[in-house]
């Protein structure tokens, strides 16, 4: 028999619109016009003033020719005119490329190539950068300054066009046009490159859409939350925060660096209830000084997330009495796309046992289809054992368009019908999965599988260890074994025996770093430990004895 709901029940423009997430600021700025928005420095915006510089920003860029298919690059800070492009750009049906402002000319130039960018938006502080990677384009750009009234740093104009000035060019009322297909790009963020060229991971609306919403519902965030941006929004899109925050009508507080007093100072003004970042983040406000902590009485939560972060961090957080909860993902999957849900019956557990659960990679996000842990060969799922290592794969509209220009990376990375990620995990016997390393982190040491951050877990409890990366160094007898590089705690010192005594008392011994090396540790803009660097400086060491 025929389907009686297959025919004449069909799409139209009455019961079907595409799904985007730059519905989210028309709609608070037409329910909550008055409601603070963003908070920077001295400046104050509303949501009916935000919506309005985004629709002039909008407009002066469609003016300059800018539409469907275009990509509108930005290299700035956690500033209002970052937090406008992120609607302003892709109203027109431009592509935003939210540009990390660490990287050097020469890789710079290589995204503005490949991501064939049109127009660039930069703050004054990368003017020295920027110039060197417009030098080599080997072709024009329209260059719009951002001129920071908080920044007083060194730095040059280095176009006629400013961003007030061209803002004031643009039409108020400019339509605010969605999409016509919500398969269509919003944004092009690049991976960090480390074996090569970056890749450009290409975000669709729909995408955006679900995982601006799932930051609400999985964290639990109430309406008008107050975020402070300490988190970069050139990374991920800020986990797609800008369009949550524009979801929640909350206010977005704007921080141009980290700093533990400043962040400290922000959260105690204006009360800001959430932030988000990587564990180097929550350490350094773990190890700040009461003093500086001194009068936050207010609940304040947070997002880590990194694989995984130390459970001296969880345990830390927890401590100063700020709720923290880790969530796992990845750029390809918009950030976060899992999150470690608590589970009551954690409250009744001890402060370890509840670091442990609540250290985990997790499960999905509510707007996400699946997160698994798969034999990378069979494409079967590994048992429920905490035990049996597989590759953890994401499917569902939270994972990217593709890889820019990269079908081959593309048709690699969606293999068997999910995402790789790369990462080594294990299934918890209660379907929580538990990341055991990144698969180039594995020290094969003796034909011994060792997990870094496992290492690295036992030496953040130290009490000395500010931060610590674990990687293989060259052995002549076990092929690799463990070295670690240690960052210690302001005025506290410890040494290589201390902390080989430290790590034998707590695992087996064949685990213990053979190595210990004390300095600073590289990092990413984001906080990420730099363990590609630390495996060449490793090599080098080890060359040398």
């Amino acid at each position: 028999m025929p389907n009686p709901y297959g025919s004449g029940l069909d799409k139209n423009a009455a019961n079907y619109v595409p799904l985007t997430p730059l519905t989210f600021i028309e709609r608070s700025a037409y329910v909550y016009p008055q409601r603070l928005a963003v908070i920077h420095g001295q400046r104050r915006y509303t949501w009916a003033e935000t919506y309005v510089r985004s629709r002039r920003l909008a407009s002066a860029l469609s003016r300059r020719g800018i539409g469907v298919g275009d990509t509108v690059a930005v290299m700035l800070n956690n500033t209002p005119e970052m937090f406008e492009a992120h609607f302003g750009v892709p109203v027109t049906g431009a592509v935003l490329n939210t540009m990390n402002t660490r990287l050097d000319a020469e890789t710079i130039a290589f995204m503005l190539n490949h991501g064939e960018a049109k127009v660039l938006i930069a703050d004054r502080e990368y003017s020295p950068m920027v110039k060197r990677a417009l030098g080599q384009l080997g072709r024009q750009i329209i260059l719009i300054d951002v001129d920071d009234p908080e920044y007083d740093g060194p730095g040059e104009r280095l176009s006629d066009l400013e961003y007030e000035a061209f803002l004031a060019g643009g039409d108020p009322h400019y339509a605010w046009q969605n999409p016509s297909d919500e398969w269509n790009a919003i944004s092009l963020n690049y991976t960090s490159g480390t074996t090569g060229n970056p890749k450009g991971v290409v975000y669709h609306h729909r995408g955006a859409y679900l995982n601006a919403v799932s930051n609400i519902v999985s964290w639990g965030m109430p309406p008008h939350s107050v975020y402070l941006w300490t988190l970069p929004m050139f990374h991920c899109n800020g986990w797609c925060f800008p369009w949550t925050m524009a979801a929640n009508a909350g206010t977005n507080v704007c921080l141009r660096r980290i700093d533990a007093k400043l962040v400290l100072d922000a959260i105690r003004e204006h009360k800001v209830s959430h932030y988000c970042g990587a564990p180097i983040v929550h350490s350094l406000l773990v190890n700040a000084s009461a003093e500086w902590r001194a009068g936050i009485n207010h609940k304040v939560s947070a997002l880590v997330a990194a694989a995984p972060p130390p459970a001296a961090v969880i345990e830390g957080m927890e401590n100063i009495g700020f709720d923290i909860t880790h969530v796992y993902g990845l750029t390809e999957t918009y950030g976060p796309a899992a999150v470690c849900a608590k589970q009551i019956d954690w409250d009744q557990l001890s402060i370890d046992q509840r670091t442990e659960r609540n250290g985990r990679q997790g499960v999905r996000y509510h707007l996400q289809e699946g997160i698994t842990v798969m034999d990378t060969l069979t494409m079967q799922p590994v048992p429920w054992d905490g035990e049996t290592i597989g590759e953890i794969m994401f499917r569902g509209n939270i994972v990217m368009k593709g890889y820019l220009k990269n079908p081959q990376a593309s048709e690699e990375s969606f293999s068997g019908g999910w995402y790789h990620t790369g990462d080594l995990a294990v299934m918890q016997p209660d379907g929580y999965v538990k990341i055991k390393d990144r698969s180039k982190d594995v020290i094969i040491s003796g034909g011994e599988n060792i997990s870094s951050v496992e290492i690295e877990d036992t030496l953040y409890r130290h009490p000395a260890v500010m931060a610590v990366a674990v990687v293989a160094t060259p052995d002549p007898k076990w092929g690799e074994v463990p070295c670690a590089f240690v960052e210690t705690k302001e005025g506290v010192t410890t040494t290589a025996g201390e902390l080989a005594l430290f790590c034998r008392e707590r695992m087996a011994h064949f685990k213990v770093p053979k190595k210990f090396i004390f300095e600073a540790l590289p990092k990413t803009s984001t906080g990420k430990i730099q363990k590609f660097v630390l495996r060449q400086r490793a090599k080098s060491v080890a060359a040398l004895e």
